[in-house]
């Protein structure tokens, strides 16, 4: 015998709801009809999710919210859907508050601790100074990992282009780099500078007295097994350099107490914004992908944008 599920809501008990005001409310805000619309249909989705549980939606507690985040997550719905579905939550329990039907919005708290957007992260995320970021580079004596350091500093790679990178990609003497083609990256072209240039120079004449195992003999960094350096190498570089200048708390579970691979693409970003580089070139050489149409025919010219990486990348005098 097949478990009877929760039954589901009457119209009237939905009805007792009266998201007509609350639709009002919105209209008066001048809020536009689809966001009205779209919120409304969320809302009210919501609602008959709880009356199906004979829970009425009004005194949703911090229990039923999770239960409905569970239970949206389990239907796979990603994450810009779900900060929509609980921003949707939030403006009518915020309508609720207001107007005395409840005392406090039960979601905000739940949108602070679940449902974290990547700009929250970026916000947390620690951001050193140009000095703390040369103090990394100088307390580095591994050749390699100081060369793994400049590059992610003044080139704001990923990880992975990092390790992907081949002796090929690299000219010291253009001072460029091509990185491998990846979903993610829409320009594969960028620039280093000339302190770079000598300690990637370094590297290589070290790394041609290293043991290079078969099949990594193009590859730019080598792991100490003589393979392809793979990413979990290139966060420990970054995380013991971190540490060894008080910058990297690997016992602390906040964010801005960690400092990653990933924090170098911060620094790289904001140093060039506060340099006074145009938005457009930081977006260029961050290999954003282009979603205006403005953005998409709007010609960047590669030397006009290596003049203006060599005039605002900050030194680290290394």
């Amino acid at each position: 015998m097949t478990p009877m599920g929760p039954a589901r809501p009457h119209e009237e008990d939905l009805a007792k709801i009266d998201l007509d005001a609350f639709y009002r409310d919105l209209q008066l805000r001048g809020l536009a009809k689809v966001t009205r619309d779209v919120t409304k249909r969320i809302v009210r989705r919501y609602c008959a999710w709880s009356l199906s549980r004979g829970v009425d939606p009004k005194e949703s507690q911090r229990e039923d919210l999770l239960e409905y985040l569970g239970d949206m997550r389990a239907r796979e719905l990603g994450q810009t859907s779900l900060r929509k579905v609980f921003s949707c939550l939030s403006v009518w329990f915020a309508y609720l508050e207001e107007v005395g039907e409840i005392e406090r919005n039960p979601v905000p708290p739940i949108q602070k601790k679940y449902l974290r957007s990547y700009k929250d992260e970026v916000r947390q995320r620690q951001l050193i100074s140009v000095e703390e970021a040369a103090k990394m580079i100088g307390a580095t004596v591994d050749t390699r990992d100081r060369a793994i350091l400049m590059l992610l500093f003044k080139t704001g790679i990923r990880r992975t282009e990092l390790t992907t990178l081949d002796l090929d990609d690299i000219d010291l003497h253009d001072l460029t780099l091509m990185l491998k083609p990846t979903a993610k990256r829409s320009n594969r072209d960028l620039f280093i500078d000339v302190e770079t240039a000598l300690v990637l120079q370094r590297w290589l004449r070290q790394r041609e007295m290293s043991y290079i195992k078969h099949g990594a003999e193009r590859a730019l960094f080598i792991g100490h097994d003589g393979c392809r350096l793979q990413g979990t190498g290139v966060v420990n570089a970054v995380t013991q350099a971190a540490e060894r200048v008080g910058l990297h708390n690997r016992k602390s579970k906040r964010l801005d107490e960690h400092f990653t691979p990933h924090c170098c693409r911060h620094w790289f970003t904001t140093h060039l914004r506060r340099a006074g580089m145009p938005r457009e070139f930081i977006q260029e050489l961050r290999g954003d992908v282009r979603r205006e149409a403005i953005d998409i025919y709007d010609h960047i010219d590669r030397k006009e944008l290596k003049e203006s990486y060599l005039a605002h990348i900050p030194q680290l005098g290394v």
